[in-house]
């Protein structure tokens, strides 16, 4: 064990998160206190100090997390810098995945270290986080001793830390939405046309899990543009256009949306300039720039003297 594993750790805020990160903390060997401003069920080992007030452990703990909302984060750094119980000796993290060091603001005079640890990974279930969080990444950032204890933690915790600028998080963040959170949009989408095509809602979702999952075999042996398949990567015009007259405004946006998206990742691998410019016709939108392997990009879809790789099926 770490003589970082060692030290006594605390979270203010038991959602679903904190609840989560808490179970894995004392599953790797942390001292951990939770607590929360209402009453709640905790799992095993876990136990919850309740109050408006400060949490009764703050002085016997060296690092906080922070383990509320976002825009929860600021109020309680305000309310903890003004407590006097956060000195020079505390790390003080938070989760937030958009925001940086400097949601902690109101904690500077307190010289202690101020930083974020976000883990990439989704935490509905928390009694599931402890195995969901060994192999995933966690997003590091702040000061140096911040960011050393939130390293230890991740490593601790069997997840693989990385450091981001502060600056970089909003997008670092907008990324991770996208992975997972508009995932599950598309999945709803993909779910509601089909019950519109006539089955249930759950036929539609038993349907359409087995592609899912085969898409996702196919993303863990390749990168998302080596993986894509479907009439964009073909450049089957066609069915483009029979698929944006069968769907309502809305959703015509979205395919259109998309499927510019996918048609850059089909011009990354080798699509035609010609194809590529009929594509972009059907879905009436303009070419996507391009930015090839070796660094230049190319406006209409390739460079001179790239040699067209056809489109996979």
């Amino acid at each position: 064990m770490s003589s970082q594993a060692s030290r006594a750790i605390g979270l203010i805020g038991p959602g679903r998160a904190g609840v989560g990160l808490a179970l894995a903390l004392a599953q790797a060997g942390y001292d951990v206190s939770l607590h929360g401003r209402k009453q709640k069920v905790v799992p095993p080992p876990l136990t919850l100090t309740v109050g408006d007030g400060l949490p009764p452990w703050i002085e016997t703990v060296d690092t906080v997390i922070l383990t509320v909302r976002d825009d929860g984060i600021k109020p309680l750094a305000s309310s903890l810098a003004a407590s006097g119980a956060i000195t020079a000796r505390h790390v003080v993290l938070h989760l937030s995945g958009a925001q940086g060091q400097e949601a902690l603001g109101p904690l500077v005079s307190t010289q202690a270290a101020l930083g974020s640890f976000h883990p990439l990974q989704t935490i509905v279930e928390p009694e599931l986080t402890p195995a969901r969080l060994k192999g995933a990444w966690a997003a590091v950032e702040g000061m140096p001793r911040a960011v050393e204890t939130g390293e230890q933690i991740a490593r601790d915790l069997g997840m693989r830390p990385f450091r981001i600028a502060t600056k970089s998080k909003p997008v670092y963040h907008a990324g991770a939405v996208f992975a997972s959170n508009y995932l599950v949009v598309v999945e709803a989408v993909a779910q509601r046309l089909l019950r519109h095509a006539g089955l249930s809602d759950a036929d539609a979702w038993a349907a359409l899990r087995p592609l899912v999952e085969g898409t996702f075999e196919n993303l863990a042996r390749h990168e998302p543009r080596e993986a894509l398949t479907g009439p964009i990567m073909r450049g089957d015009t066609a069915t483009i256009l029979r698929h944006l007259e069968s769907l309502a405004l809305d959703d015509q946006k979205l395919y259109r949306a998309l499927g510019r998206a996918a048609l850059e990742l089909a011009q990354k691998q080798g699509m035609s300039e010609e194809t590529a410019g009929k594509v972009a016709a059907a879905l009436a939108t303009d070419l996507p720039p391009v930015i090839r392997p070796s660094g230049k990009t190319g406006i209409r879809g390739r460079q001179s003297g790239d040699s067209p790789k056809g489109s996979a099926g």
